[in-house]
């Protein structure tokens, strides 16, 4: 599994011209809808719910 989770898509107005912030790390922008926003991984599902 790989380090860093990579955004396809804004999550704000949906395009995909992303750039990493140099804010916190795992921080990205948006150069169409000028936001910044960060991704965190929170941890991974159990297959067949919770538990």
């Amino acid at each position: 599994m790989s380090e860093r989770a990579v955004p396809f898509h804004c999550p704000y107005c949906g395009d995909e011209d992303l750039r990493p912030h140099e804010g916190a790390h795992g921080s990205w922008e948006c150069r169409s809808c000028q936001r910044a926003f960060s991704l965190k991984l929170i941890g991974l599902l159990r297959p067949g719910g919770a538990s």
